[in-house]
């Protein structure tokens, strides 16, 4: 017997419906009884409202998120004061553009940060993981996705453009890869890596590490990017509601959905679990929490540009192959070339798992 709520990240939840396991919760979020009104529905950040809808199930609605996460751009703010104050860079503040990016990461290499406590300069360390392609494609103007077609684009414009970018990071010394888990991090405590992007989950243990190293001014920001306005790439489990129960039963849970995703629960819930709530009236609740980690308002602040990675069947193996990739395309292999081969074998894992559809 299934359970009657289920928690499942978005390519968890085509795989569920592969076997129509889950319901479409779209009656149940505008019935007119039992539903979201216009104005609740317009009250969830958009990219979390629209990241459960699955094109390749005819739109159906399959979850509904609770909270998020979101790729930031972590930057020491003094290290920057001080590269330009000697000149090495000549904008103020984060790098807002792939160009200042570059700029600040390779001059970090140059003149390493006065108060680091380990030494040898790092101006962006590179965790090789799937989401980082995918945000740092965002920020060049393109998806690794096609939902047209729904097909994986790893060899897109965009995609190519941001491997190119980061691999020339690489070739002049500028960035190196994280060799453990929450390297970067360490490292960006210790003042000794100037940028590193990663989950605002982390926000909270990145203070923690900077409290236990260098004791610097951080803060989070958009990853760079040539669009008119951020990109930034949102992720999180959501929940939803297997088929096979009593029309009862699903009423009583949708309910209890209800009440979980409403602003007063969700400014409880954003509070005592440091993720992002879904809702944007939830931030006047929220003040305390800025107060205490100014670094979450900041990312809060972005929040209406989010969208999300592939909600797609075997995203899971496709994320452990790109990942490889990245590793061979920033050590040496032909960016297009890699970048077509792992496309081309995405899609192929993706046919795989809908064969079972047919």
């Amino acid at each position: 017997e299934t359970p009657n709520i289920v928690v499942a990240y978005q390519n968890q939840m085509a795989t569920y419906q592969l076997v129509g396991g889950l319901l479409d919760m779209n009656p149940l979020v505008d019935s007119a009884r039992w539903g979201l009104s216009a104005e609740d529905q317009a009250d969830f950040f958009p990219g979390f409202w629209s990241s459960d809808v699955l094109s390749m199930f005819d739109n159906a609605r399959l979850g509904i998120a609770p909270n998020r996460s979101m790729e930031m751009m972590y930057y020491n703010i003094e290290w920057l004061r001080e590269l330009r104050a000697e000149g090495y860079i000549d904008f103020d503040g984060p790098p807002t553009n792939p160009e200042q990016f570059k700029a600040a990461a390779c001059a970090a290499v140059q003149r390493p940060f006065s108060k680091a406590t380990a030494s040898g300069s790092v101006g962006y360390e590179l965790a090789s993981e799937a989401s980082r392609l995918a945000s740092w494609t965002f920020a060049f103007g393109g998806d690794i996705f096609d939902y047209e077609t729904n097909q994986f684009t790893f060899d897109s414009d965009a995609s190519v453009a941001a491997m190119t970018f980061l691999k020339d990071l690489f070739d002049e010394g500028c960035a190196a890869l994280t060799t453990e888990a929450f390297g970067d991090q360490s490292n960006f405590g210790a003042g000794r890596t100037l940028f590193t992007v990663g989950s605002s989950s982390g926000i909270p243990f990145y203070q923690s590490a900077i409290d236990a190293g260098a004791q610097f001014e951080w803060n989070v920001a958009a990853v760079p990017h040539i669009t008119p306005e951020p990109v930034m790439n949102i992720y999180g489990a959501s929940v939803s509601l297997p088929a096979g129960h009593s029309p009862e039963s699903v009423v009583a849970s949708w309910l209890f959905l209800k009440y979980y995703t409403d602003t007063e629960a969700q400014a409880e819930w954003a509070i005592a679990s440091q993720y992002f709530p879904v809702r944007q009236s939830v931030a006047a609740g929220l003040e305390p929490m800025f107060d205490q980690m100014p670094a979450f308002e900041s990312a809060f602040n972005l929040l209406p540009y989010g969208i999300a990675e592939p909600p797609v069947p075997g995203y899971d193996f496709v994320r452990d192959m790109i990942e490889a990739e990245m590793v061979a395309i920033v050590t040496g292999a032909p960016v297009q070339a890699t970048l077509a081969d792992a496309t081309v074998e995405a899609n192929d894992i993706l046919a795989d798992q809908m064969e079972s559809l047919e």
